[in-house]
């Protein structure tokens, strides 16, 4: 979330209106609900973290030990059974 000067975006009488309610702080404003992104969407790392899910499931159903899979991912052996698990 970037901070932005109302003076640039809204009208002078909205500017003034708010000022009746607030004066040189901060508010914010939610986007509406059809506009809003689920976490990781913007940047991407929903995705990331889909495909090395993938990836572990695969690895393991292939063979490879839930304590290698650990190591070899930096997670927790529990992480890797929920992963594992997760239908």
């Amino acid at each position: 979330m970037k901070y932005v000067n109302a003076k640039t975006i809204l009208p002078d009488k909205l500017v003034r209106e708010l000022q009746q309610y607030i004066q040189g702080e901060y508010i914010y404003i939610p986007a509406l609900c059809r506009q809003r992104k689920q976490w990781g969407e913007k940047t991407g790392y929903r995705e990331e973290l889909k495909q090395r899910n993938n990836t572990i499931r695969t690895q393991y159903h292939n063979g490879r030990s839930m304590e290698a899979l650990a190591e070899q991912h930096c997670l927790s052996l529990s992480a890797i059974r929920k992963i594992i698990y997760q239908q």
